[in-house]
């Protein structure tokens, strides 16, 4: 396996201004790591910083605390957990999260936010305890063309390369 990736907390200043909760303080001072549940797993959790409930239909942003220093030529992407999926539908809004390599010097830190919603037709209200899993990260590599010319720089997060 490649060493290629560590994940660190955001600036507690900067989670304060990501989660408007009252409890921020103590929200962000329980904020765990990602990690791999076994060492066979792809997957590294990201865990809820606090309880999330959704009712079918209903939508969450979810400051993770977390960011991710990634080596060039690497790219994490972010999926729901696979049980949550199966059982309530839970996806991601954009379907898949990808963190660039890049976005960890952006200005909001690289602060990886995470969208939900509950898709059940079911009718079943999803409830997500503090500290639990609910997302997971995969680091991939990849290429790029032979032609590439790219040099523009990011500053920013979600769409900002526009």
């Amino acid at each position: 396996m490649k060493r290629i990736a560590e994940f660190h907390k955001v600036s507690l200043e900067q989670f304060l201004i990501d989660c408007t909760r009252e409890n921020a303080k103590s929200v962000y001072g329980a904020i765990k790591l990602p990690k791999r549940a076994t060492k066979g797993s792809a997957g590294y959790d990201f865990y809820a910083p606090y309880d999330i409930e959704l009712k079918p239909g209903e939508t969450a942003k979810i400051p993770t605390g977390i960011r991710a220093e990634i080596d060039e030529g690497w790219v994490l992407s972010v999926y729901p957990r696979s049980g949550l999926g199966f059982k309530f539908r839970l996806q991601l809004d954009n379907t898949v999260g990808i963190i660039d390599s890049d976005y960890f010097n952006s200005d909001n830190e690289g602060h990886i936010m995470i969208k939900i919603t509950n898709c059940s037709n079911e009718g079943k209200t999803l409830f997500i305890p503090t500290g639990s899993g609910f997302a997971q990260g995969i680091f991939t590599e990849y290429g790029i063309t032979r032609s590439d010319n790219a040099e523009n720089e990011r500053n920013g997060g979600f769409g900002s390369t526009g």
